[in-house]
């Protein structure tokens, strides 16, 4: 095992190169952390919680975010792992309690990190090619991959502190090519031990290897390897993040959604075969239903688009990490709820023409319902609005995610409380 620790050896495989990998790395798990706390927040609400809805923009910019960092820790991932690869031959494997709980948690991190990632990544183009839910999955795995980084950092805290902030020296780059000899001073009384306890004098055949193992190690710059991450770093963010950034847009290579895409301009996730809603969207009789304490209107289409229309302009920003700024024109929902004399406080479930699907039913708390830029959509870009955009109505709020700004509207009911 030291034989392959020396053949391991680099320059850039030393304490200070996985603290500083590491820190990024840490960082873009927490952006991923906390942007996802709020887009499930968002989704599923606890009692009580309330949601800024300016700027408008905002959910635009942390699941964009969110999903720009998770897609940022492939290659920071695949940067720690290179630096500390050679860990995995030392001697003896497990060295105390502390050192099996470092060993179980990196072990444990690392594997759910890689599962995290991809199910994320492979979210954002719709495919999953597993048995279990996406969402609820992606939730847990996310509470247990802070859990285990935080026993890691626990237990890496001395090495952290010491080379956080401290300039790179020679000595960092003869870290790992000295390694045997760190080994030899820390480990020797364990090799003695577990020698003792092997027929032919183990002991010292594994010492006398160790005293004779050749410390020639190849070299690779640290400059050269921090180059290639940043490099890589910037590549796989830089060719997917215009699905979210307009300026990026152009360069937009890998993300599953492109600005300007799609029916009237906007890209669709959900279309309306998939929803099978395509023949009852299109009925001559579709109405939309008003309900608030016991009191019920339908509204035709005509008779929505007689009352008092209003133009807003607000992104259509999804989970899987793609946005589009659209212009819409509709009917404020707090005007409709206003018509049936609802309560200032009052917050509204919406209920779509799909009859499957986990948001064909969502709710929608009073902050939203009484924004001035909330509306019941009719048109989408100056036209009337797409059969895939919803037709013959839909919602759109500022702040809320894509799947909650329920298309194919039939029906708005008060949540009595």
């Amino acid at each position: 095992m030291y034989e392959a620790q020396r053949a391991l050896a680099s320059p850039v495989r030393n304490p200070r190169m996985a603290t500083v990998i590491g820190r990024l790395l840490g960082a873009a798990f927490l952006i991923c952390f906390g942007t996802g706390l709020y887009s499930h927040f968002l989704q599923e609400p606890l009692d009580g919680m309330r949601f800024a809805t300016r700027p408008e923009f905002l959910y635009q910019v942390t699941q964009g975010t969110h999903i720009i960092a998770g897609i940022a820790c492939f290659p920071l991932l695949l940067a720690k792992l290179y630096i500390v690869f050679p860990e995995l031959f030392s001697f003896p494997p497990v060295r105390g309690l502390v050192h099996l709980v470092e060993r179980a948690s990196i072990a444990l991190f690392v594997g759910a990190s890689m599962v995290q990632i991809t199910i994320g990544l492979l979210n954002t183009y719709q495919w999953y090619p597993w048995p279990f839910p996406f969402r609820q999955v992606h939730f847990a795995l996310g509470w247990i991959l802070i859990g285990l980084l935080i026993i890691h950092i626990g237990v890496k805290l001395p090495v952290i502190a010491r080379y956080w902030n401290t300039a790179p020296t020679e000595a960092d780059n003869d870290h790992l090519v000295d390694a045997v000899s760190a080994d030899r001073a820390e480990n020797a009384e364990a090799v003695r031990l577990w020698g003792e306890t092997r027929p032919g004098g183990m002991t010292g055949r594994v010492l006398n290897f160790i005293d004779n193992t050749p410390r020639t190690a190849s070299r690779l710059s640290r400059r050269g390897f921090l180059t290639t991450v940043g490099v890589a770093t910037t590549a796989v963010v830089g060719l997917t993040a215009g699905q979210t950034f307009t300026p990026l847009n152009t360069v937009n290579l890998f993300g599953p959604r492109k600005k300007g895409v799609g029916p009237q301009g906007v890209p669709v996730n959900r279309t309306s075969e998939q929803a099978k809603v395509a023949e009852s969207a299109m009925a001559a009789g579709w109405t939309l239903t008003v309900a608030v304490s016991g009191t019920e209107r339908a509204f035709t289409r005509a008779e929505l688009l007689a009352l008092p229309q209003t133009a807003v302009t607000l992104p259509i920003a999804c989970v899987e990490g793609w946005s589009q700024m659209a212009h819409w024109r509709g009917v404020r929902l707090r005007d409709l709820a206003d018509l049936m004399n609802a309560d200032p406080s009052t917050s509204f479930r919406l209920i779509s023409l799909e009859e499957r699907g986990s948001f064909s039913k969502t709710q929608m708390g009073r902050e939203y319902v009484r924004d001035p830029l909330t509306l019941v959509a009719l048109e989408l870009n100056g036209e009337t609005l797409d059969l895939e955009h919803g037709y013959p109505a839909r919602m759109i709020a500022p702040g809320r995610p894509g799947v909650l700004q329920t298309k194919w509207l039939r029906r708005i009911e008060a949540i009595e409380s």
